[in-house]
């Protein structure tokens, strides 16, 4: 039972290519925040890629953090769209040699430049490397809609993953519909919910959030979303200060 953080790694394009000094730079920054946070919550999350822009690679960052806080769990998110299967291998395999709890396997935002699809299914991902084996040496999870249909997720669960990331929910009555129909299955649930604050604001907006329901009590919400389904993930992606609190107060 853990709540988690998710922390975005460190961008390498910022409208140019960015130099080694100020890659160490947002690195260093990155590591301060991973161990603030790592203080404060049993998990944290790193992304891959947010809007197809290119950052640090997650399986790098979370072995920055790993570096720094050994007793953590650390997951990754893992991107398929812009990939071919030899290259999610080898993120699945350096995931694994250092150390990595899980990993995410995402299809992710189309990139602003290059290829825009691979067309690999991010269930049959998780499918083929439970047949290799990989899902005995790494948790392996795949993402689920807030209000799924489950008689359309079949591929997803015949995939087997370790469990289910879902997209941001906003209600208590969203985690439970799922974690009653999915739990029993064997399946772990981590409900992933946005930090409401001012911050916040665009990034709710471009995810059609209604956040009114918990936004008065957000810690609250946490822990009851937390009570049902053993696991949190907490976003704040420009409110870092904010998320803190909260998390200083499920504590």
């Amino acid at each position: 039972m853990t709540i988690i953080y998710e922390l975005n790694p460190p961008k390498v394009i910022q409208d140019r290519i960015l130099s080694h000094d100020e890659l160490q730079e947002s690195v260093e920054k990155f590591k301060k925040k991973s161990i603030q946070v790592g203080k404060i919550c049993g998990g944290i999350h790193v992304t891959d890629s947010v809007l197809g822009i290119p950052r640090i690679s997650p399986v790098t960052a979370g072995f920055f953090i790993k570096n720094t806080n050994d007793k953590i769990r650390i997951s990754a998110s893992v991107r398929v769209r812009d990939r071919n299967h030899t290259s999610i291998t080898q993120t699945v395999c350096d995931a694994i040699l250092l150390n990595l709890n899980g990993v995410l396997v995402v299809k992710g935002d189309p990139p602003p430049t290059g290829p825009k699809d691979s067309r690999l299914i991010p269930s049959d991902v998780v499918k083929q490397f439970n047949a290799q084996g990989f899902g005995e040496k790494i948790d392996l999870y795949l993402s689920i809609s807030n209000n799924p249909n489950f008689e359309k997720i079949h591929k997803k669960i015949d995939a087997q993953p370790k469990g289910f990331v879902t997209q941001v929910i906003s209600s208590v009555d969203q985690v439970t519909r799922i974690v009653d129909n999915l739990k029993p299955q064997g399946f772990d649930i981590i409900p992933c919910i946005l930090l409401a604050s001012e911050l916040n604001q665009k990034s709710a907006n471009m995810l059609n959030l209604d956040w009114s329901g918990y936004s008065k009590d957000i810690s609250g919400f946490v822990k009851e979303v937390h009570k049902i389904a053993g696991n949190v993930l907490l976003s704040s992606p420009n409110d870092f200060n904010g998320a803190l609190q909260v998390l200083e107060r499920c504590r």
